[in-house]
């Protein structure tokens, strides 16, 4: 299984910017997504997770109200939406599949597969 993930970039603060994975798994629609980051200095963090059906959500309560997670399971492709970025969300982020099909979780050691990460830079 593959995964890959874009969309990073430097923006302001206050900006959005929508980051993407593409997985190359066939049975994708049995799978949670997770995504993750990590910031320069700290260890990685669950950011939110989308269940298989797209039906359930969990978010970090740093970016509740302003990330969504969302997918599309006829292109393989989970989107993480950002809105009214902070400085503090500067890091790699990065997608994961969950190693059990139909299960949701935000424990890192749930997720078998990851993808490489896409930087993300908010300048103040």
């Amino acid at each position: 299984v593959q995964l890959q993930a874009s969309g990073g970039g430097l923006v302001q603060a206050g900006d959005s910017l929508r980051l993407s994975c593409v997985a190359s798994r066939r049975t994708f629609s049995r799978y949670s997504i997770g995504w993750f980051r990590q910031a320069p200095g700290k260890e990685r963090e669950f950011v939110a997770v989308i269940d298989w059906a797209g039906a359930i959500t969990y978010y970090a309560e740093s970016v509740k109200g302003r990330f969504t997670i969302s997918r599309d399971n006829t292109k393989n492709t989970v989107y993480l939406q950002m809105k009214s970025l902070k400085p503090e969300d500067t890091a790699v982020y990065s997608c994961a599949s969950e190693s059990v099909e139909r299960r949701v979780s935000i424990i890192q050691s749930n997720y078998a597969y990851w993808g490489q990460g896409t930087l993300v830079t908010v300048s103040s």
